[in-house]
């Protein structure tokens, strides 16, 4: 009988890759250590005699976590000697210390503040421990200048550096706390919970609306640009959606200002950067595909009467939708779930969501989201990028629902 520490080689295979920090050899789990030297240089070697993944893999950041402690008092020490620029010593802080103690999004947001709107402000730079309230303040004007929330998150992230290099004794004096502060409102951005996005979903498959919501969940689409859609703009090939029209209002007006008609009409996306191809996951395809029969089916039933502008979200008819139709299905859908209501761009702040939390680049995300400016995107989500307790659900194949509904 085999003993209790030994293991078949596919055992031990398939541990090594959960635990990928340590592995079994011989008679006992290892780990790989790095001790840093006096000189600077590092020294490789491994600790054996655990007799379980668990011991090993605490040992393993124990010692990692004495490694980065000494690197970071050589760091210190090192920038002290040189009395370090006040620039410098932010990216420093940021890269060594401030970044091996967030969250992956928290990070991004956190490079975003710093390599796109705090450094590029910095008209003049000086030492460290020169820096003053007077200086603050006028970097931070320069920087609240770039969007609203970025006074705010600038200011933010400047207080934690501060607190740290007076800590470290690069400094004897934070003089962030006297700067002028940058209130910032929050947007109201309505996330779903993990479990709710599953009801959610799972009560949108049986709904006629089921592939608008996919398209505005997990393609981020504007409520103009699904309604916009037309089966001409999918290649079914590439598992592409060319992004290149929306419906908007068009009323008309009498005399008096009111309202005579009320029609849709199309116009170019939103902005230039508007204009866009994404790709579609195959889930979406086959909704696609499946709309495309009902329409097709619609169409033999409605013979001549049938309006046919290759609209893939229409009317029985072949007409467009009425702009406000989406968002009137999606609250019904919630309030029949027991769901806080939401909209269609509630569904695309989820989408950017969905992304944040897969740790997609900002300027990825600004992208497929067709937003004009990656501060646009910045002022959107930088609230978001700060939760830890956000939706980590997204796209696949086994997360959506199979269709159990019918079109109608």
């Amino acid at each position: 009988m085999k003993q209790n520490n030994q293991l078949t080689k596919a055992e031990n295979k398939e541990v090594q890759e959960e635990k990928r920090v340590v592995f079994f050899e011989g008679n006992s789990w290892y780990h790989r250590t790095k001790e840093l030297m006096d000189d600077l240089t590092t020294k490789y070697s491994k600790k054996g005699g655990f007799k379980t993944p668990e011991e090993a893999e605490k040992s393993y950041w124990e010692y990692e976590e004495r490694y980065r402690e000494k690197q970071r008092e050589f760091q210190v020490a090192f920038l002290k000697s040189k009395e370090v620029m006040f620039g410098e010593y932010l990216q420093y802080w940021f890269e060594h210390i401030y970044s091996l103690r967030i969250e992956t999004t928290t990070r991004m947001l956190g490079s975003y503040t710093l390599y796109e709107l705090i450094l590029p402000s910095m008209e003049t730079d000086v030492k460290l421990k020169f820096v003053t309230v007077e200086y603050l303040d006028k970097l931070l004007e320069q920087v609240s200048k770039i969007c609203s929330s970025a006074g705010n998150k600038g200011r933010e992230l400047l207080s934690l550096a501060f607190k740290d290099a007076l800590f470290d004794g690069f400094i004897n004096y934070n003089p962030v706390p006297e700067t002028k502060p940058y209130p910032r409102t929050k947007p109201k951005i309505r996330i779903f919970s993990k479990a709710k996005l599953k009801v959610f979903l799972r009560a949108a498959s049986k709904n006629p609306w089921y592939l608008e919501i996919l398209l505005g969940l997990f393609c981020g689409l504007r409520k103009g640009e699904i309604l916009g859609l037309k089966f001409s703009d999918f290649d079914f090939e590439k598992q592409t959606v060319r992004i290149s029209r929306q419906l908007v209002a068009n009323p008309k007006v009498k005399e008096g200002f009111e309202i005579e008609e009320y029609t849709v009409i199309e116009r170019d996306p939103k902005t230039e950067n508007s204009f866009r191809i994404l790709k579609v996951p195959k889930a979406i395809m086959k909704e696609v595909e499946r709309r495309l029969h009902y329409v097709e089916m619609k169409k033999e039933w409605y013979a001549g009467n049938y309006e046919d502008h290759g609209y893939v979200s229409c009317r029985e008819d072949g007409k467009p939708r009425g702009l406000s139709s989406m968002n009137q299905a999606l609250t019904k859908l919630c309030e029949r779930n027991g769901l806080p209501v939401i909209t269609v761009h509630g569904l695309r702040h989820m989408f950017a969501t969905i992304l944040i939390e897969r740790g997609v680049p900002l300027v990825k995300i600004s992208g497929l989201l067709g937003h004009n400016s990656i501060h646009t995107t910045y002022e959107y989500y930088c609230e978001v990028m700060d939760e830890k307790d956000k939706i980590i659900a997204f796209m696949n194949d086994t997360f959506i629902p199979e269709r159990t509904g019918t079109e109608g």
